[in-house]
């Protein structure tokens, strides 16, 4: 029982910091950004809150706005036993699947196959640091690590910076938790090969691969690898043979097993790399030398002082662009125990945690080196954020915490430089808040009060902390006895409490009602729109991917990966003009706001939504709720129609010139880019008999050959079938779909497929 204890430890600080989800039945979710920040969600609450319900962190909306919607949608869809291959909701129709962040293949996801997506979601949330955490006790204690010293490790792992910045994503430390047993697995079975271990070993990087996010995956990756070559080629330097033949004789059997996961994923990659290229991410990022990109230097602070510039949740941040993106605290106490590894231990594991911890920060912040990349535009790097190096930082701050307490159980005077460093660090900002500050001209009183104010807690646990060390030092010497299980304890208990502060003043936990509620605006949308599209006026009303949640489908969205074409296509519209050019004046985020671009109406936008009155004609105010308005429009095209003349073109550039023409006739009229035979056709009816994620089945009757047009995005694992025959896609008006269907009577399919 005793060797257990340690786990029963982490066990009940998961459930302290997850008390509002297990006792109070809240969600960790930002579902209050969804009812305080936005229509028609405000309206709904106008009454009781004329300024919306108060939310907690501002900074955390992308949960609601991106991967709740995504996963949501996946698993809807593969309840019908289908892949999750389209998304007919957002950006006129978008890859799903191939949508990494959607984790649509992620095991884990069976959660959602036998409970509320609520609870799985949330389950899945609090399993982040449960998972990861003791993942990495076990991979400490395998390092024949002390059992504190391993406990340290995995609390300052599970609760660092890093993971408490992104754990409500639901994505990026979905990834990072299977770090630690991938690197349990592959010391295991360098000991050893077993088909437990193999199999162990070949799940957790199944898992990783299909967990939702290709940076961190990326991250996690050169970790592992890294530490592979370097134990391989250790153990091959003890044996007799050839360095040579015996590194590719113990390394063959994990390149098996790469190649088994190769084979298992490429379902997923194959996919996204697919929509990688279609994708706009080469010319849509932001400027390498914008601040932020890396960490900068002074927000080292704030991995000994986490909020000495303020924090997103007391609405008095005054760093540089996002708080989240710099955090990389793991605990005063962790930080102490780390540099004395770097700084005393002498042993190859310390070694590669403090060369890998090094080489991060040297790429994270504003090195030369680090812009490297960027001024050589490398394919994926150089549209990386470097930031996010936090991952690789904090995961090997967190294993030379547990190196570090490791041999400062059997030696305390390792503490002694690493405390006066940290102490010196804290002391240097107290002097900067009193005094120093007042030779910079960028820091004001009121940010000066900001930094004071959070010093307090920092200098609270840094004091207990040296008074621990102190008392240690003397109750040993003086009675000569060890009290190693005591202090471990104590020393723990100060840490969790530190971390507990610090990650439940960062993370919101809402009520299950705020999560997506009904509102009659949304209601009507349901009732009335049908196939057409929705439109807002104001980025105030329905962000982006939220008409995901209601089955509504939009031209907008928001999506670090989102179709060239339509992007381009969009930025025309919002110009009033042919210029196609990048980059297209928004990064991730579309949402249209010209509906007096006569292209709206091919969009097949029907409702506008406005917070103001509407002058024009064209649209018709049908429905309102508090502020939210909705219009409707007149001159909307059909999603899918028949023209009469076709003009071919060869580029986007000739197509697009073409429809800005005052001459062009959206009704009668299409622009193909593509060969096609003839360029009159007969005008005919369609009937859409259905329309689901990955297909649309049409009825056609004309008299006379027809070119259809569908105003669904173009994407190449769409086929189209005419009675059972597949005829080829045209890229039709620029970025939609036509194809060429014979006189009569026809049944027509759209239907996606994996590749």
């Amino acid at each position: 029982m005793r060797k257990f204890w340690p786990v029963v430890f982490f066990v009940l600080f998961i459930a302290v910091f997850f008390k509002p989800l297990l006792i109070n039945g809240l969600l960790p979710i930002p579902s209050d950004t969804i009812i305080g920040l936005y229509n028609p969600f405000r309206d709904v609450y106008a009454k009781a809150y004329p300024r919306g319900i108060p939310f907690k962190n501002f900074l955390i909306t992308d949960p609601v706005r991106q991967q709740i919607p995504w996963r949501s949608l996946s698993i809807e869809i593969e309840k019908k036993l289908a892949l999750p291959l389209w998304n007919p909701y957002s950006l006129s129709g978008t890859p799903l699947l191939a949508n990494f962040q959607s984790a649509a293949l992620y095991p884990l996801n069976i959660l959602f196959f036998v409970l509320p997506f609520t609870s799985a979601w949330s389950i899945l949330i609090l399993l982040q640091p449960f998972l990861g955490g003791l993942f990495m006790y076990w991979y400490l204690r395998n390092l024949k690590l002390h059992w504190g010293g391993s406990l340290m490790g995995a609390i300052s792992f599970a609760f660092s910076g890093f993971a408490i910045a992104w754990m409500e994503w639901n994505t990026l430390l979905q990834v990072l938790l299977w770090v630690p047993l991938i690197l349990l697995a592959k010391d295991k079975l360098l000991d050893r090969w077993s088909f437990k271990w193999t199999i162990i070993f070949l799940f957790s990087e199944i898992a990783a691969f299909f967990a939702g996010h290709i940076q961190t995956l990326f991250y996690a990756l050169i970790i592992s690898n890294c530490y592979l070559f370097l134990k391989v080629y250790l153990k091959a330097n003890k044996l007799k043979n050839s360095v040579f033949k015996s590194y590719v004789k113990i390394y063959l059997p994990f390149l098996l097993v790469g190649v088994v996961l190769f084979g298992i994923t490429v379902i997923q990659w194959v996919p996204s790399m697919q929509f990688i290229f279609q994708s706009a991410r080469d010319i849509d990022q932001s400027p390498f030398q914008n601040p932020g990109w890396f960490i900068p230097w002074q927000h080292l602070l704030q991995f000994v002082i986490p909020d000495f510039f303020g924090n997103p949740t007391t609405l008095n941040y005054w760093g540089v662009w996002n708080y989240a993106e710099f955090s990389g605290y793991i605990g005063i106490i962790p930080l102490i125990f780390a540099l004395a590894a770097m700084i005393f231990r002498r042993d190859k594991k310390t070694y590669f945690w403090s060369g890998l911890l090094l080489v991060s920060l040297l790429f994270a912040l504003p090195t030369p080196l680090a812009k490297l990349p960027f001024l050589l535009n490398l394919p994926f790097i150089s549209t990386a954020q470097p930031s996010r190096l936090l991952a690789i930082i904090d995961i090997s701050l967190a294993i030379l915490a547990a190196l570090g307490m490791d041999m400062a159980i059997k030696k305390r005077s390792v503490l002694v430089i690493p405390t006066v460093f940290v102490g010196v660090v804290i002391a240097g900002c107290w002097i900067f808040v009193l005094f120093f500050y007042k030779f910079f001209n960028t820091v004001t009183l009121e940010q000066v009060g900001v930094a004071k104010h959070n010093l307090y807690f920092p200098i609270s646990i840094f004091a207990v902390s040296v008074i621990l060390f102190v008392c240690w030092y003397i109750i040993e010497r003086v009675t000569k006895k060890k009290f190693i299980i005591m202090f471990s304890v104590i020393l723990l208990i100060v840490t969790s409490l530190d971390l507990l502060r610090f990650g439940q003043k960062f993370l919101p936990f809402t009520q299950a009602s705020y999560l997506f509620p009904q509102t009659k605006v949304l209601t009507y949308l349901q009732q009335h729109a049908g196939l057409y599209r929705i439109m807002e006026t104001d980025s105030r009303i329905l962000p982006p991917n939220f008409s995901v949640m209601y089955h509504v489908q939009s031209v907008d969205g928001y999506d670090p990966l989102y179709l060239k074409r339509y992007g381009a296509f969009i930025a025309a519209i919002e110009r009033n003009s042919s210029d196609i050019s990048s980059p297209f004046g928004f990064n991730r985020i579309i949402t249209p706001k010209n509906i007096n671009n006569p292209l709206v109406n091919l969009l097949g936008v029907k409702y506008v939504l406005s917070l103001t009155d509407i002058d024009n004609a064209q649209f018709r105010k049908v429905f309102e709720e508090g502020e939210t308005k909705v219009y409707e429009n007149s001159a909307v095209l059909p999603r899918v129609f028949f023209v009469q003349t076709v003009s071919q073109v060869s580029s986007d550039q000739e197509a697009i010139t073409q429809m800005f023409n005052p001459l062009f006739n959206q009704t009668t009229q299409a622009v193909v880019e593509g060969a096609l035979a003839k360029k009159t056709f007969s005008p005919g009816n369609i009937t859409v008999t259905s329309y689901t994620e990955n297909s649309t089945v049409l009825r056609t009757q004309n008299s006379g050959d027809g070119f259809l047009v569908l105003t669904d995005s173009f994407y190449p694992t769409w086929h189209a079938f005419v009675d059972g025959k597949e005829t080829p896609i045209l890229i039709t008006d620029f970025t939609f779909r036509g194809v060429e269907v014979l006189k009569g009577n026809h049944t027509v399919v759209f239907k996606d497929s994996l590749f």
